[in-house]
């Protein structure tokens, strides 16, 4: 089957998923403390979850070491032509935009490319964008735990140059709060001003529960 005829079924999987997912829990979730941020609506749903990576220092980390305040995910790899670079640069204005309003958030960077993206690669990758985003890579099973919690998608080119292949892969955000997890995920066409101030609602009506 053509590459590309996987990739783009891949990526519609994930858009029925979460679309199906957003769905349900709006169904049900209309009263609950989060209802006026609007976003995807995602809280509470089966998206994110434990892993366990390794940072730029080579350490082992996992998600509660991760996410102790607002957090920016994003799965992408640093060979990424144009789309990690934009979507990464927009991440990491959001949490200035963030910080201006008194908010700390952190931008994270997790590699769905462990065979090229090692510690230090993901770790001066992400330090470019912002010096707190946060770069994590890991084995090619930790990666795949990683994705498949987060419900990501990620094809590598089958006949692609062994050194300067390229990597197919679903481009969402996702914003995890402490002690609820995914509360909503942000889109490429979302500016760094509308994930700011999504962000900063559900970081608000968190603080007030």
């Amino acid at each position: 089957m053509d590459r590309k005829l996987i990739a783009i079924g891949g990526a519609l999987s994930l858009a029925v998923l979460i679309a199906g997912t957003g769905i349900a829990i709006m169904t049900g979730r209309q009263n609950d403390q989060f209802a006026d941020c609007g976003g995807s609506a995602v809280a509470g749903s089966a998206i994110g979850g434990p892993f366990e990576l390794l940072n730029a220092q080579g350490q082992t980390v996992t998600d509660a070491d991760i996410i102790t305040g607002p957090t920016i995910l994003y799965f992408g790899y640093t060979f990424c032509p144009d789309v990690c670079p934009l979507d990464n640069a927009r991440n990491a204005l959001a949490v200035d935009i963030l910080e201006e309003q008194g908010i700390d958030a952190t931008p994270v960077f997790i590699s769905i490319d462990p065979d090229r993206d090692t510690p230090e690669v993901v770790g001066e990758f992400a330090y470019n964008f912002h010096d707190r985003m946060i770069g994590l890579t890991g084995s090619a099973e930790q990666v795949a735990a990683a994705s498949r919690a987060y419900k990501t998608f990620y094809q590598k080119e089958a006949d692609g140059d062994p050194q300067y292949y390229l990597v197919s892969h679903s481009t969402f955000s996702y914003l995890a709060l402490p002690g609820y997890g995914v509360v909503d995920f942000f889109k490429r066409d979302d500016s760094a001003e509308v994930v700011a101030d999504r962000t900063a609602c559900f970081v608000e009506a968190a603080g007030a529960s």
